[in-house]
């Protein structure tokens, strides 16, 4: 098993379970952004940073038996639910692992809608640049999102909150 699975493996076992591709791409992202050791490469794509290389391993962990991949129906689109079997908590409790607290971030993250993590997934991604160049930049690449000027600021407070969490 390679370190990057387990890392993988790791946050399923924290988050008990992910609803949504999109909102599992932004989670690993924002984290990844906090300084946690996610190594995955991230490129910017239709709904801000998305990584080829998570969406292969997440597969692969799903064909390990490890992950567990749930279709679900919502009559125009299907949603996917993710979480960690009893077959891949077995590996990773055998499996020595220097992983940081994840528990309050992974928390923080899933009590947030995936077009809100979308929103400070791109800020995130753009944060090189000064305040007001990025904000433009959000607008700019994600026009059809509308995002307004108090959901702008509740993003910054958020990255603010969640980049000064230690744990």
């Amino acid at each position: 098993m390679l370190t990057n699975h387990a890392k993988l493996m790791q946050f399923f076992s924290v988050a008990n379970e992910v609803t949504g591709r999109k909102k599992l791409q932004k989670m690993i992202y924002i984290l990844q952004k906090c300084k946690l050791p996610f190594e995955e490469k991230f490129q910017f794509h239709f709904y801000g940073p998305y990584s080829e290389e998570l969406t292969l391993r997440v597969e692969e962990l799903c064909n390990l038996h490890f992950i567990q991949e749930e279709k679900e129906d919502k009559s125009n689109y299907y949603q996917y639910r993710y979480s960690i079997t009893d077959d891949g908590q077995s590996f990773l409790d055998q499996f020595a692992m220097d992983m940081p607290d994840l528990e309050n971030k992974i928390a923080m993250l899933k009590g947030k809608s995936s077009r809100f993590l979308e929103l400070v997934a791109t800020m995130l991604y753009f944060d090189d640049l000064p305040l007001e160049e990025n904000i433009q930049k959000v607008h700019t690449v994600k026009p059809k999102q509308k995002y307004t000027d108090d959901e702008i600021e509740e993003a910054l407070t958020f990255i603010a909150s969640i980049s000064d969490e230690n744990s």
